[in-house]
């Protein structure tokens, strides 16, 4: 039987919990999520789920019970990773439970600034009739969207979008040629490539040290004048202060942003005053059902793990012959 405290960073969907707890596991609560709560309330649990906030080298040195880190979601980029392998703790992430969503919430964006939707709204609600006969609003069959990056949010975004009429371009040099074929797409060359090609361009990578700042002057220089930047993988993909000289220079002709390197994004940022900007919470994995099963997904390969089955997704495998006994 496994048994033993489950330190729940953020909140997750109740199936979630309910897994954890049919399997032994006490799930619990953070009431807080800096650094040094996290490293007081840790101290005898076996377990921690963590969102977007991660989990900190602080909190895993003040855990000498900790097994796993489970990740509800696929960024593992707040997780002090390296940290954890040392200590012989199993990360483990959920790529792919919120694939659709995401992939959803990638065409919603690209549909608001192609519709004008913000503005189209506005216009109702103020009165403003000329709206209708100055708006640019553009049909997006028959342009290029292009991918950079092709797991499986990439190729989820990029069936949706084929299906709409888009061509898809989509950069992914690892994957091979059948899932390009299956999603609809053509692969590109490079990333600077995709760049002056798209009429669309999304983001859909992993933040690295080799993808911080993917996106700066010198790429969106690259892009069309009258192209979209979508981004809802990590906001430190972009240089944001390069996209809003961007945005107000009309070096691009918008952006839809659902993530940001700081999160909340702080009222006061530029992009929060930016028009050319649509701007959503981070919430691309946030429908019912992505929650749901992102939560069941995490709390399931926590239970693996400390079960001693070798988990789906994990992101430190180096670890798993020497991880921490019970």
């Amino acid at each position: 039987m496994i048994t033993g405290p489950c330190l729940i960073v953020q909140p997750i969907h109740a199936a979630g919990l309910d897994r954890l707890r049919a399997a032994g596991l006490e799930p619990r609560p953070a009431s807080g999520t800096d650094s040094e709560t996290l490293a007081r309330e840790v101290a005898d649990c076996v377990a921690v789920i963590t969102r977007n906030t991660g989990f900190p080298a602080r909190a895993i040195a003040a855990a000498p019970a900790l097994r796993v880190i489970g990740v509800h979601g696929t960024g593992t980029d707040h997780v002090a990773t390296a940290e954890a392998t040392a200590a012989g703790i199993v990360v483990v992430n959920t790529p792919g439970a919120n694939a659709v969503s995401v992939a959803e919430q990638t065409l919603a964006l690209i549909f608001a600034l192609a519709k004008a939707l913000p503005e189209a709204d506005r216009s109702v609600r103020t009165g403003d009739d000329s709206f209708k006969f100055t708006a640019r609003l553009i049909e997006l069959a028959g342009l290029t969207l292009g991918l950079v990056g092709f797991g499986a949010i990439g190729q989820a975004t990029a069936r949706l979008a084929a299906a709409l009429g888009l061509r898809v371009l989509a950069y992914g040099p690892s994957r091979p040629d059948a899932d390009f074929a299956n999603a609809g797409a053509l692969r590109a060359a490079s990333v600077d490539a995709l760049l002056a090609e798209a009429d669309i361009v999304s983001l859909h990578v992993p933040l690295t040290p080799g993808t911080r700042g993917l996106i700066g002057r010198d790429q969106l220089a690259r892009m069309k004048r009258d192209a979209f930047l979508i981004n809802t993988s990590r906001g430190g993909l972009i240089d944001e202060a390069a996209l809003v000289e961007a945005l107000e220079g009309g070096t691009i002709a918008g952006a839809g942003l659902d993530v940001f390197a700081q999160e909340p994004l702080p009222v006061d940022h530029p992009l929060a005053r930016q028009p050319r900007a649509i701007l959503t919470p981070h919430v691309g994995g946030s429908t019912g059902a992505a929650l749901i099963r992102t939560a069941e997904t995490a709390a399931t390969r926590v239970v693996d793990v400390l079960a001693g089955r070798r988990p789906g997704g994990l992101v430190n495998p180096d670890v798993w012959e020497r991880r921490r006994a019970p």
